[in-house]
Formats: C-alpha cells, sequence, structure tokens
C-alpha cells in the first residue's frame, strides 16, 4: 500500500492535522442529537467551509465528515442503508479540497466507534464489526481517501476490527485511542500498550496514537508514554482545545490559541510526528499551531510537571503519573 503519511513526512518532518468537526459544525448550526454525516449531502457547502477553514489555516491532513459513518450509528438517525453514499460523499467533499489547496494535502477517511460492544460483553461479533467497518471504508475509499483514520477508540478488539477492514478494502490506515479514564480507555487500554495492538495483523498502521481524551495536558502524558514505548515510531496527538467545562447546558473549551501553540510545541518535543486539535479546536486555534510548528526546533522531552505548569493541570489521576518510572510500573502491573 501507498504510504502518503511518511512520504510527506519526509518533507516536512513534523505534519498539522485539523482541529475539531463537531464542535465547528455545531458553530455553523447542526443540532445536538443530529447526525453531521448528513450534511454531506443537505448541507456540503457548509462541509466544504469546514475544510477549506481548516486548510487555509495549514492544515496536512484533513478528517472527513464520517466519524459515525457505520450502519450501527447511522441507524439511530434511520439512516443505515445509505452507508456507502454518505461516506464517499464525506471523501469527495474532503478530496475536492485538498485537490485545490496548492500543496500536498492528505485526506484521512474518519472513522469512529460502532457504539457497540463486541463479545463477551456484547452482541456485536468481530466478524460483524470488520464488515461495519469494511462497508464504511470502501465508501471513502471510493471518494478519494487517502488513509483510513481510526480515531477514538477504546477497545482493542473494535480497533484491530477496523484495521482488518482498511486492510481488505486496500486503504492504509491509522488508529488512536482515547484515554479518558485514569490514563486508560474506557476499555481498559493504556497509552504504553496502543503500539502493540497491531502488532498481529498483516498490514502494519502508518501511525498510531491518542485523540480526545480529557484535556491536552492528559494527552500530552499519555503521548509521553506512547512515544517511550516505541521511540521510533510515528506518533499521533490530536487533543482537545484545553479543558472541557459545562456553563448551564453549553460545553466550552478553556484553550486559547496560545496555549494550543504551546500544547504544539511540547507534542513536538514529546515526541510526536502528527500534531492536531480534537473537540473544541477551531481554525484560530490551529493557525496559532501552524505558527508555532514553523517556527518550533525540537528540544528536551518534557516532564509531565513541565507540561502542567505550561499547559494546566491534568485533570485524571493516573494520567498525573504519565511519563514516570511509577506511573509505567503502576500500568504494567494493572494491564490486563
Amino acid at each position: 500500500m501507498a504510504n502518503p503519511i511518511d512520504e510527506l513526512l519526509a518533507q516536512k518532518g513534523v505534519l498539522l492535522a485539523d482541529g475539531a468537526t463537531g464542535t465547528n459544525l455545531f458553530a455553523m448550526g447542526l443540532e445536538a442529537g443530529d447526525a453531521p454525516e448528513l450534511w454531506n449531502e443537505t448541507a456540503p457547502e457548509k462541509i466544504t467551509a469546514l475544510h477549506q477553514g481548516f486548510v487555509d489555516a495549514g492544515a496536512d491532513i484533513i478528517l472527513t465528515n464520517s466519524f459515525g459513518g457505520t450502519r450501527h450509528r447511522l441507524k439511530l438517525h434511520h439512516a443505515e442503508g445509505r452507508v456507502h453514499e454518505l461516506n464517499r460523499k464525506a471523501a469527495e467533499l474532503a478530496r475536492a479540497v485538498a485537490d485545490h489547496a496548492g500543496r500536498r494535502v492528505i485526506v484521512a477517511g474518519s472513522v469512529g466507534p460502532t457504539g457497540e460492544l463486541l463479545e463477551p460483553l456484547g452482541s456485536l461479533t468481530y466478524d460483524e464489526a470488520v464488515d461495519a467497518f469494511a462497508e464504511q471504508i470502501e465508501g471513502l475509499k471510493e471518494g478519494g481517501a487517502d488513509v483510513a483514520w481510526i480515531e477514538t477508540m477504546s477497545a482493542p478488539g473494535e480497533i484491530r476490527a477496523a484495521a482488518e477492514a482498511a486492510i481488505k478494502v486496500g486503504l492504509p490506515y491509522t488508529y488512536t485511542g482515547s484515554f479518558d479514564t485514569a490514563g486508560r480507555t474506557m476499555m481498559g487500554l493504556a497509552p504504553d500498550a496502543i503500539h502493540e495492538v497491531g502488532d498481529e495483523l498483516a498490514q502494519k498502521p502508518l501511525a498510531v496514537g491518542a485523540n480526545c481524551g480529557v484535556g491536552a495536558s492528559d494527552i500530552l502524558a499519555s503521548l509521553l508514554d506512547m512515544s517511550a514505548a516505541r521511540p521510533d515510531a510515528t506518533v499521533i496527538v490530536k487533543g482537545n482545545c484545553g479543558i472541557p467545562e459545562f456553563r448551564g447546558t453549553e460545553i466550552y473549551y478553556s484553550g486559547t490559541p496560545e496555549l494550543m501553540a504551546d500544547y504544539a510545541r511540547l507534542a513536538v518535543d514529546a515526541g510526536a510526528r502528527i500534531v492536531g486539535g480534537c473537540c473544541g479546536t477551531s481554525f484560530a486555534h490551529l493557525a496559532a499551531m501552524r505558527q508555532a510548528l514553523d517556527a518550533h526546533r525540537k528540544t528536551e522531552r518534557p516532564t509531565v510537571e513541565a507540561i502542567e505548569a505550561r499547559i494546566g493541570p491534568l485533570r485524571n489521576k493516573l494520567a498525573s503519573q504519565s511519563g514516570s518510572e511509577t506511573g509505567r510500573r503502576e500500568r504494567r502491573r494493572t494491564r490486563d
């Protein structure tokens, strides 16, 4: 399979992935509970504006509007029979923006969790999960996606099912976990074990890492463990814009463009090769991150204490030990 990520990394050293999809679409009028994927057909101009805003801000990688694009997620909106067309359209919209960027921009086909639990915890079989992901990824590939971008995952088995589907379809892939539960994913996967998930697959991932979670400081702490576990791996970090907090019924994110710029610098120093933003990350945040990456030269690997001093306190108790020998011993003792 082609490796567009390594090709662009060879040119640029570090790549900037885009920012939030959902947060920015809500600002454009998406209502809570609506399926963003339906906008690929009903409001394509808004999806195009989303991608264009991130390309204008300097993104090297843009994610398609297809996070909930499996039959299992779309059935909640009575659209489970439209998987292929909605994912194909998602990729076509991103592809059109990328092709007119005047520079190389990678189109990453966003593949999120099914929302179902695999056996034995749930009723979804591994083979059914592979089939569902393959159906989605086929649409993304037909629409022009360069890679399958498997993201916000919690269960190792679901990551492998999505990866196997990408291999089956013939699309290179990456994957990221969300370490939002005491420094692990909801299903217990530790950051330093993220690499192992794809070890037995026929085709290896182009990159692995973390996205979303509970805050920028926490994901940087997870990054320290991921990059220490396999220093030569291409690691992705795509953190939320500061700390999410409720104000009444609305969620706000504490990160300023200046904070996200410093997050980007710290991410590079901690070993990330692909840096982006997740929930709350706007075009202005991403533009600040672009400027920071362009001016920054990798320096000393930060400690958790340095991250907290510059970005703010960690929200996860165990995550506050990430990157320390104490934290790594605790993870090894409790894993599995």
